[in-house]
């Protein structure tokens, strides 16, 4: 399913719909049950009831179990791309890591526009072009030395993490020029699609969780929030 299309949709049940109907189970059931191809609905629905008592592992199940309807390569918008396009400066022989790479759609994206040295991270890194290196790895404790990377850049993962500020500092440990993060412009609901536990509404609770020191810029870019860090 096309970005825009869920991004429409999202739009009309959280921003249109009174909290009481959307935080409504009974009403959001049928919902969910379309989206989650009618398995794991309750489990899945009622995530955030329990993420405050759950082991990590208990806590990746739930991404194993995690079939929705969309389905997409990327939650990338063309216009958060474009914005990352643009921090890297055609930069094309520095060196760039993508953590929490997913599929690695940006990955291949960037490697077709003449980027070469390119890294992916992930709890379960894809199988990628010999030219695209890809790790396993948890990002609470990145395997890469201080400043390791020119760019870093983070897409659509930081809304899922639990320890959000131990990754935070880990990125900026091995970012040496710019720190690239996206996340979606969402206001918390009990019942989300995706399994997102970190909300971010407004561009100052974007802001107060990365907590940066220095140069910063945070737009809105489509319907996501774009984060952008230089390393003094």
């Amino acid at each position: 399913m096309n970005r825009n299309v869920t991004n429409f949709l999202r739009f009309i049940l959280d921003e249109l719909l009174p909290p009481i109907i959307r935080d409504n189970r009974f009403f959001m059931y049928p919902l969910f049950f379309i989206w989650y191809k009618g398995k794991n609905v309750k489990k899945l629905m009622h995530f955030k009831d329990h993420i405050g008592n759950l082991s990590k592992e208990e806590f990746s199940h739930y991404y194993d179990i995690y079939d929705s309807l969309p389905n997409r390569e990327t939650d990338l918008s063309e216009e958060s791309i474009e914005y990352i396009y643009k921090k890297l400066n055609d930069d094309k022989n520095a060196s760039i890591l993508d953590v929490g790479c997913g599929s690695g759609y940006l990955l291949k994206k960037l490697a077709a526009n003449g980027f070469t040295n390119l890294t992916g991270c992930d709890l379960n890194p894809p199988k990628l072009e010999s030219n695209i290196k890809t790790d396993k790895v948890y990002l609470e404790k990145l395997p890469y030395q201080d400043k390791q990377f020119d760019y870093v850049i983070c897409n659509h993962v930081i809304e899922h993490l639990l320890d959000l500020s131990v990754v935070i500092k880990e990125l900026r440990r091995i970012t040496k020029k710019k720190l690239i993060i996206t996340v979606p412009k969402q206001r918390y609901n009990r019942f989300t699609f995706e399994l997102h536990i970190n909300f971010f509404p407004q561009e100052s609770y974007v802001l107060r969780e990365i907590k940066w020191q220095g140069e910063q810029e945070c737009l809105l870019v489509g319907s996501d929030w774009s984060f952008c860090g230089l390393v003094e």
